[in-house]
């Protein structure tokens, strides 16, 4: 829905801030990476390389039970806004627009963001990487894009995937460009991830004020495609020919031996078949290999993000904080006969120097090359588009089950590390508060000491969803009742250490996709004892079933979950939905 008005909140400006406590306000650095699992981290288990994270971790704090919002539109309403998804508009994804007040596709005009929120309190406001919360890209209207929602200064894409090494939709502030006329930013070899984290820095030297700065750096990795350079790949060779069976048990004991799952954690029932029956091992290795230099190419990044702010005298007293959007990503890209993306023939051309690329997946590269897929290709080069497979996803939920679109805790379940030696004195300390992307801007505001607005322009703005992390900081505890999640009918409720969760399908009819939807029934699991949820306790416990269900009724008429675009039924012969 376009904005009718100029966004300028009607707050008063802390313009009359003593200067001591405007040089105790801290700097904020919120990273956020892409499609990576629960596990995928050094810190929280992997056997990546994350040096840069896991010293922040070891600085700071890691949490344990933190949640996303299952997919990557909803969390990033979600987190920029403080509210659940519907009611930042964004209930599913910014492809349609279903002209219901939970599903407008993009932010609505009844929201603000955590720039917008900082900036009215003197901060400067900055960011990199992924944007995700507009449509109509194509149509040139800008309303919704990062610089009209906030931000000083933008560089990043404005939709949800692209080729690594030729991003589309490119944006420079309000300027969509392609990484070959770029002005700013010319280096030897393009990586979009690279890309990412030399803006980031470049924002942070070219910072030459008194005014604390905010920088959201929306990193794509490792969202498929999977690509990366040949040189940190070829680090990983070898590592995963052991397959995922005996990866995945490597993590699950280092999970416990960095305290980020209990010492009596089970193992969910593996969700892929047999390493040893894999026909393709060379090609699935490959692919998790790839995967792996896409992490370490952002941690490598996040060194140099790091590096800048103590180059500049900063890094004490600035906050970084690191989180997920969803659990690993089980969708199938390329998993079929190999050959081309597209049915190539001789009237395909790459599109010209200069040409604004929308499309994520093009059948040709820029120099002409076909762009490949199937069970084997080898991932990696820009003439390759291909996923990491459900196989591996599974690894990297470790040991949760499901994935990204379910609000299992596969599906929801990220690791935060929060790390600001000015303002915490706790160094790699576990804290396992239940938390939410919705409890983001709260914290930053609180440390901002900012206002959040009941109005903007004419229209009132929706009450804040989230509560503030701070006292947490401090490992005191959240005062909440409950939590909540829906994403294409998953739905879950978060109640002390009751969780409430249930799968859903949507369902294509003769006449359209996603026309219908169906429900599993609610199963109930204790997270005390069962955070992998493999006991269902809900036919032992009927009572907290109702209350809880109740509670979610309540929050999905509420939160503008309801009206949904699709209608219950459940049909013969229906097909489950994996969108991409």
């Amino acid at each position: 829905m376009k904005l009718l008005f100029p966004l300028t909140l009607t707050i008063t400006a802390f313009l009359f801030l003593s200067s001591s406590a405007q040089e105790k306000r801290p700097n904020i650095i919120l990273i956020m990476s892409d499609d990576m699992g629960y596990s995928d981290i050094g810190t929280y288990g992997s056997e990546i390389e994350t040096p840069n994270l896991d010293r922040l971790a070891e600085g700071g704090l890691k949490y344990t039970q933190f949640y996303n919002a299952a997919r990557c539109c909803p969390t990033r309403a979600s987190l920029l806004t403080g509210l659940y998804p519907h009611q930042a508009g964004m209930g599913w994804m910014n492809g349609t627009d279903y002209n219901l007040p939970g599903y407008e596709a993009e932010l609505n005009d009844r929201c603000v963001t955590i720039a917008e929120v900082l900036k009215s309190a003197g901060y400067l406001t900055y960011m990199t990487g992924k944007w995700h919360v507009a449509k109509e890209i194509q149509k040139g209207e800008k309303y919704n894009w990062p610089l009209q929602r906030g931000f000083d200064k933008y560089y990043g894409i404005l939709h949800g995937a692209s080729s690594y090494f030729d991003p589309s939709a490119l944006c420079r502030d309000n300027q969509l460009i392609t990484s070959e006329t770029d002005p700013a930013y010319k280096p030897a070899n393009y990586y979009f991830t690279d890309a990412i984290s030399d803006n980031s820095v470049r924002y942070i030297e070219e910072h030459n004020s008194d005014k604390p700065f905010f920088m959201y750096v929306a990193y794509t990795a490792a969202h498929w495609p999977m690509q990366a350079p040949e040189s940190v790949i070829k680090k990983y060779k070898g590592r995963y020919d052991k397959g995922w069976d005996i990866i995945r048990q490597e993590r699950f004991q280092k999970m416990k031996q960095v305290g980020v799952i209990s010492t009596d954690a089970k193992l969910s029932p593996s969700e892929q078949k047999e390493w040893t029956t894999e026909q393709n091992k060379p090609a699935m290795a490959r692919r998790m290999e790839t995967y792996a230099a896409m992490v370490d190419v952002m941690d490598q990044g996040i060194g140099r993000i790091i590096n800048q702010l103590k180059k500049q005298g900063i890094f004490e007293n600035t906050i970084i904080i690191y989180l997920q959007d969803n659990g690993g990503c089980a969708e199938h890209i390329g998993s079929g006969v190999t050959g081309p993306l597209a049915a190539y023939t001789p009237s395909l051309k790459p599109p010209a120097k200069g040409q604004i690329q929308y499309m994520n997946n093009p059948p040709l590269t820029r120099n002409g090359r076909i762009v490949m897929q199937g069970k084997d290709v080898m991932a990696g080069p820009d003439d390759t588009y291909v996923s990491y497979m459900q196989e591996w996803a599974n690894v990297s939920n470790t040991p949760f089950r499901l994935y990204k679109h379910w609000v299992h805790e596969g599906g929801i379940a990220t690791p935060l590390i929060v790390h600001w030696p000015a303002g915490i004195n706790g160094k790699n300390q576990i804290r396992t508060q239940a938390a939410h992307i919705i409890d983001i801007l709260p914290t930053l505001q609180e440390l901002g000491h900012a206002k959040y607005p009941a109005k903007n322009g004419n229209k009132t703005i929706t009450p804040k969803a989230g509560i503030s992390l701070i006292p947490s900081f401090s490992n005191s505890s959240l005062n909440r009742k409950a939590l909540y999640w829906e994403h294409e009918m998953n739905r879950a409720v978060r109640m002390g250490k009751w969780k409430l969760v249930a799968s859903g399908k949507l369902i294509d009819s003769t006449n359209r996709r996603r026309e219908y939807y169906s429900n599993d029934p609610w199963e109930l699991y204790d997270m005390e004892k069962d955070r992998s949820e493999l006991n269902d306790l809900a036919s032992k416990y009927p009572e907290i079933v109702k209350e809880m269900s109740q509670m979610w009724q309540v929050y999905a008429q509420r939160s503008n979950v309801f009206p949904t675009p699709w209608k219950l039924k459940d049909l013969p012969n229906t097909t489950l939905i994996h969108d991409k």
